[in-house]
């Protein structure tokens, strides 16, 4: 009998079918890899312990001159090794369940005068939700005083990340050197309204990014673009277990008011006299959660999903809670990306959403 080969396609790739092709996402190396579906299927065919050999015979002539080039691609990218049965056997597949030890997440505070006057309460209760990112987004030119008081008051929070989105003016920028006497904990800073292009040269232990558009609301959120993809391996296992934008997701918007995200116009109390813990605690805080993308109409049959963002709250059919996100313009049918703004099929929703003046200014 002849000893047989197979091929252990290594499981920190996962692969997704789409309607027409599909995609490698190579976790270790934070890329992925867009092959046909007749590539995917060989891969199935590996991971069921199904030998090279035999793998071949499934094909014509003609046919194996593209399992050569199938192999070879797997090869060249390190994507799995050749071994025996026995070797194959060794190899134990990685666990693809995902849960983070937190009530959140992530959390978004829009500052304002409002918030601000709660500053203090909103920062203690995100204290208690061990959270590992915090976002404070402002619409308009903060005060430096204002931002001191911020800063002081949310270097108590135990956070990986704490981003900053701010409005430019003159008097930020001279501050900027300044953040962290008052808070070492800041690790962005995205300042947008610059007008025109910044060059600034000091050095800065947080990451700086300067926009020249302005943001007016969270209605800027929810575009779908390939450079927003993430390959990273834990929100690519979220993806696959739980929603990747609204899973494990809290937020405070201008008036107070508590939301899983600040676009979405359900709430679920108000900052003055709700704690975020009784937010969570509602029913319906969590009804996004777990929506994955294999369930959102479309978005089942494309081959990015997994290394996509998922908007709920602004969609196709503003209706239906599993409609495609409004602001995606790819289609997986034909592969092809267009401009969602002037989608004809679109123009209904952005005007459900109010977002006639902000696609003309984009645009």
């Amino acid at each position: 009998m002849v000893d047989k080969n197979y091929y252990n396609f290594f499981s920190t790739s996962i692969v997704s079918t789409g309607a027409n092709r599909g995609l490698i996402i190579d976790l270790q190396r934070q890329n992925f890899h867009i092959v046909p579906n007749t590539f995917i299927d060989v891969i199935e065919f590996f991971k069921k312990k199904v030998s090279i050999e035999d793998v071949y015979e499934m094909y014509n002539e003609e046919s194996k001159v593209v399992m050569n080039e199938y192999m070879e691609f797997l090869s060249s990218n390190s994507l799995g090794l050749t071994c025996d049965s026995d070797e194959f056997d060794r190899f134990v597949d990685m666990d693809t369940t995902f849960d983070f030890p937190s009530y959140c997440s992530n959390a978004i505070v829009e500052v304002c005068p409002d918030t601000l006057k709660h500053l203090e309460k909103i920062v203690n209760c995100l204290e208690k939700l061990l959270l590992v990112n915090v976002q404070f987004t402002c619409f308009y030119p903060i005060p430096i005083e204002d931002l001191k008081h911020l800063l002081v008051v949310t270097k108590s929070i135990e956070a990986r990340g704490i981003e900053l989105i701010l409005e430019f003016s003159e008097d930020l920028l001279v501050f900027l050197p300044k953040i962290d006497e008052y808070n070492f904990s800041i690790t962005s800073i995205t300042i947008h309204n610059t007008k025109k292009e910044i060059l600034y040269g000091k050095k800065t232990t947080f990451k700086l990014n300067f926009l020249k558009n302005k943001i007016e609301s969270f209605k800027h959120c929810g575009i779908v673009d390939i450079k927003y993809f993430n390959t990273n391996k834990l929100k690519v296992l979220e993806s696959l277990n739980h929603n990747s934008c609204l899973h494990k997701k809290i937020s405070i918007d201008k008036d107070g008011n508590i939301k899983n995200c600040p676009s979405m116009s359900q709430s679920f109390g108000n900052i003055k006299d709700t704690t975020l813990e009784e937010a969570l605690n509602h029913p319906d805080f969590k009804k996004y959660w777990n929506i994955t993308k294999d369930q959102i109409d479309v978005c089942k049959d494309c081959e990015f999903r997994h290394i996509c963002t998922d908007c709920r709250a602004y969609v196709e059919e503003p209706e239906n809670q599993y409609s495609k996100p409004l602001k995606c313009g790819y289609n997986p049918y034909t592969n092809e990306w267009a401009e969602w703004s002037t989608n004809p099929l679109k123009q209904k929703a952005i005007e459900y959403y109010g977002m006639q003046e902000l696609v003309k200014k984009d645009g």
